[in-house]
């Protein structure tokens, strides 16, 4: 089979780059025809539509230090004000000085709170300079605490806060192509990592459609969500819904579900709002028929979660169908009933089918069986590099982490993890959610003669003798060495010990890589995406085995945190590799929205099979 680009669709939450500002949609324009009941039983989604699935866009004037002579004095502006003020609240000493240095900038701070995030959450942060700024590049450079809240221009120019709902701190990710391409924009843009963290919690509503509203509604919603779902607050088993008024019900967000809310929304939707043992054993035998049939097997298996336990049986015998498509539907879906003996046919969608891979690896994170986990570990071991990484997530997303990828907060600053896999050596980075460093593979070393620079101040050389030379050179500083072996691990911790941040050690393996002095694939961002097209094989009266027909099916489950990362759902769809077929790319490229980081856009690009 191959796969093909469906546009419009995504999973992401955030921003995808530096100088894309989109908000994304969360939902298919075919949503609503996914939540098409199949019987005449009324669901929730009869009556009551979601609230909340929209980005919520904070903003600041931010303050970056630690830039070497590429800062500016900013220019007179709101901006600037809204700085002098903040700064002279803080006490800080001094303020028109610190802006005039050109080791600082004024910069523009912005990101999006995601449906459901939670109070703690941490969240990517965009930071650039204003567009009349002096400003020549902001590598190096780490942003001060600033507060993230709603913005409003007033009619006069002056800027209007709301509350802050955010704040934002951290060093700042330039692109480490930036410099060499001599793109001023580029250097100007940057991302912190995790740099953001909610100081609130947005809530889920289920508003009620008007011709519905009414206090017996609200309440009859409340009472079967509830039956269907709990959470424990301080120990205590509660229901995830509240009534708030006759039009509205405030939905929790059920544990299993936390890094899939997209799922999350359509089964509550699903629940049927009164059902006789007879009506129901009358409906699970026409959802058996829908399973069974792959254009309906996805809305039907929605409906069997839903309904819990009594349909188990139903999807289990959807596990015995020869089509791979109702197989992984119905996998899918016990899997969020935390049935055991699916993991099988998880994994296997994952490492054979592009379509299914970002949803099945999310269905085996929230999973808490043996079994699971060890076939994602299994999966650390295969070719493909967004199927080794895209495991890794979801071992770690699990409710308990396995220890083998629990790693190491190197420096106190990102996740370091060394994985003893059997593999293809391969460094991953990213540069969405959270600083994150991993090799697949103990024993992988640079090679030849290396001369690279690790941000600002930190050189990293070759030595005759075959060791490796980590300097620091900081003007008014004695200067610091260490030497170590050409192991990445250790050359990688000796940039940490040295004041080195993540963004350096990204700097240091990109350049390493460009310069052909690393030996392993080096991949940036190599997660799973949803928005693939299956294609089935449709046999007519005219087809033989030789020559069947094909069909294609979009996958509607369009949200998976965890695993896809935060990128921007409208970005247009990457251009296929040489060579294949308009429309269609090879099973393990990178079918993932154009990025604006020129450097990571073509590493990016590459076939990951």
């Amino acid at each position: 089979m191959r796969t093909v680009w469906a546009l419009g669709l995504g999973v992401s939450l955030l921003l995808a780059g530096c100088s894309v500002w989109n908000p994304l949609s969360v939902r298919s324009k075919d949503s609503d025809a996914e939540e098409a009941p199949i019987s005449g039983t009324r669901l929730v989604g009869d009556l009551a539509v979601p609230y909340g699935l929209h980005p919520i866009v904070v903003e600041s004037v931010g303050f970056v230090s630690g830039l070497r002579g590429t800062g500016s004095d900013p220019q007179p502006s709101p901006h600037r004000n809204l700085m002098m003020r903040e700064m002279q609240r803080r006490g800080v000493d001094k303020p028109n000085a610190l802006l005039a240095s050109s080791d600082t900038a004024l910069v523009l701070v912005r990101a999006l709170l995601r449906p459901g995030i939670q109070k703690g959450d941490v969240f990517d942060v965009e930071v650039r300079v204003p567009s009349n700024s002096e400003t020549t590049s902001l590598r190096g450079g780490i942003l001060w605490t600033t507060e993230l809240n709603q913005l409003a221009v007033m009619p006069d120019s002056r800027i209007h806060r709301g509350h802050a709902l955010a704040s934002a701190k951290g060093p700042i990710m330039v692109d480490p192509g930036a410099a060499a391409s001599g793109d001023r924009i580029l250097q100007c843009r940057g991302r912190i990592l995790g740099g953001g963290n909610s100081h609130q919690s947005r809530p889920l509503l289920l508003v009620l459609k008007p011709e519905h509203q009414s206090v017996r509604n609200s309440a009859r919603i409340q009472e079967v969500v509830n039956r269907r779902f709990h959470t424990f607050d301080h120990g205590n088993k509660v229901g995830v819904a509240t009534a708030k008024t006759d039009e509205m019900i405030e939905l929790k967000i059920h544990s299993r579900y936390h890094d899939n809310i997209e799922r999350y929304i359509r089964v509550v939707r699903a629940i049927p709002l009164r059902e006789s043992e007879l009506e129901r054993a009358r409906r699970l035998a026409l959802l058996e028929k829908q399973l069974l049939d792959p254009i309906t097997s996805s809305r039907a298996a929605i409906q069997l979660e839903a309904i819990g336990s009594q349909g188990i049986e139903v999807l289990k015998r959807g596990l015995a169908s020869s089509d791979p498509e109702v197989r992984f539907y119905a996998a899918e879906t016990l899997a969020y009933l935390d049935e055991t003996g699916v993991a099988e046919f998880l994994a296997e969608a994952a490492e054979r089918e592009p379509a299914f891979r970002v949803f099945a690896l999310a269905a085996l994170s929230a999973m808490e069986d043996y079994d699971s986990k060890e076939q994602l570990r299994q999966l650390l071991n295969v070719p493909s590099a967004e199927t080794r990484y895209g495991a890794f997530r979801s071992l770690t997303a699990r409710r308990s982490p396995d220890p083998l990828v629990r790693g190491e907060l190197l420096g106190g600053q990102f996740s370091f993890h060394v994985l003893p896999t059997s593999g293809p050596p391969m460094i991953h980075i990213a540069r969405t959610k959270k600083p994150e460093i991993v090799l697949f593979g103990e024993d992988q070393s640079f090679q030849g003669s290396l001369s690279v620079e690790a941000g600002n101040r930190i050189l990293i050389n070759s030595l005759p003798s075959g060791e490796i030379a980590v300097a620091k050179y900081v003007v008014g500083e004695p200067d610091q060495r260490r030497l170590t072996t050409p192991r990445v691990e250790e050359v990688i911790r000796a940039i940490v010990e040295l004041g080195g941040t993540y963004p350096d050690v990204v700097q240091a393996l990109q350049e390493a890589r460009l310069a052909g002095g690393l030996a392993s694939r080096l991949e940036v961002d190599a997660l799973p995406t949803a928005g693939r097209t299956y294609e089935r094989i449709v046999k007519s009266d005219g087809d033989t085995d030789e020559a069947p027909g094909r069909a294609t099916s979009p996958i509607p489950d369009l949200f998976s945190s965890s695993l896809g990362g935060d990128e921007d759902a409208s970005a247009e769809p990457a251009e296929a590799p040489a060579g294949e077929a308009e429309g269609a790319v090879s099973a393990d490229s990178a079918e993932e929205p154009k990025r604006s980081w020129s450097l990571f856009d073509k590493m990016r690009g590459r076939d990951r099979s």
